[in-house]
């Protein structure tokens, strides 16, 4: 929710003329940019709210799909776009942890930004093939220890999956070997033919494998249970815990927008989010709601970044 001193800050960061002419926001299509193929996790939430706020802003929502390095360039496309509420990126955790995998990004993550709601999240989960003779997360870590350097599966370097494994690896005090996958896809099918014995991956795009019993997930890396996989416990409960890794989705947009215009789409989205049907889809996708505004999604981005620049340097992670 949005604090009553972020709202009086917004509402005194906007002079008379800026006012009046964000109280006709927005008078012509508001376009989202995705860093990630359509049909992705990363595309769920954009399609899920572009019609209900199409409703709301009575413009048309025009949703571009930019894939590429680990979205650097639709990040970089909304950075180097006008603060003016028309161009809003949707963006995924990796906006934060990018920093401490690529070393010269074509932005700065924290000044060229507007950080404006945080969506939903869906937590990284430790899955294995359903045959595998590992029944529980204990059981798996036990044989990590017999065998160092097993492997595991990622949908590619510095994804949520390999941030969650090198936190896992150094609070275990395991040796892990990563495999990066250019993609979830054939990160899953290994696992599922035993190939790689296990993956951490996120929730949102292994739940229809997990839902037809192609991967059994042992443990959710997150702070807190699911609803979509019942009787799944989290790390933290079997005295396995590593910090939250679950990757979120939420709006940001260029540096510099007025904080009227922050603030006015930040409580049109957490009000669509407080609609049954639109939580009930986030819910059944394995996401758990958040509807962080400004404020707290920018102190958000800014820990993440830090934490995962300390984990980059400790496990050696860069790009490739």
């Amino acid at each position: 929710m949005i604090g009553r001193r972020g709202i009086l800050g917004a509402a005194m960061g906007v002079a008379g003329s800026s006012a009046l002419a964000q109280g006709a926001w927005p008078d012509r299509p508001v376009r989202l940019i995705v860093g990630y193929p359509a049909g992705g996790p990363t595309d769920f939430p954009a399609r899920l709210l572009q019609e209900p706020l199409q409703q709301v802003w009575g413009q048309p929502i025009v949703i571009e799909n930019r894939a590429g390095a680990s979205s650097v360039l639709a990040s970089e496309l909304v950075a180097k776009s006008p603060p003016d509420g028309y161009t809003l990126l949707m963006a995924a955790s990796v906006h934060a942890s990018n920093p401490a995998v690529y070393p010269r990004l074509p932005y700065d993550t924290l000044r060229d930004f507007s950080p404006i709601v945080a969506i939903y999240n869906s937590p990284t989960v430790l899955f294995v093939a359903p045959d595998s003779t590992w029944k529980t997360a204990p059981d798996l870590v036990a044989a990590m220890r017999r065998s160092p350097g097993m492997v595991y599966a990622t949908s590619g370097n510095g994804s949520s999956g390999h941030f969650a494994a090198a936190m896992f690896s150094l609070a275990q005090r395991v040796e892990l070997t990563h495999v990066a996958y250019r993609g979830a896809t054939p990160a899953f099918q290994d696992v599922i033919t035993g190939r790689v014995p296990m993956t951490f991956a996120t929730l949102s795009g292994a739940l229809p494998l997990a839902r037809d019993g192609k991967l059994r997930a042992l443990a959710v890396c997150g702070p807190q249970r699911v609803e979509a996989l019942p009787g799944v416990p989290t790390l933290g409960e079997l005295g396995l815990g590593i910090p939250d890794t679950s990757p979120w989705y939420g709006f940001i947009g260029p540096a510099g927008m007025a904080p009227a215009l922050v603030q006015r789409i930040a409580g049109d989205v957490q009000g669509l989010l407080r609609r049954p049907e639109i939580a009930r889809r986030i819910l059944d996708q394995g996401g758990i709601l958040m509807g962080e505004g400004p404020t707290a999604f920018a102190q958000r981005i800014e820990h993440e970044m830090a934490e995962t620049a300390a984990v980059a340097r400790e496990a050696h992670i860069r790009s490739e």
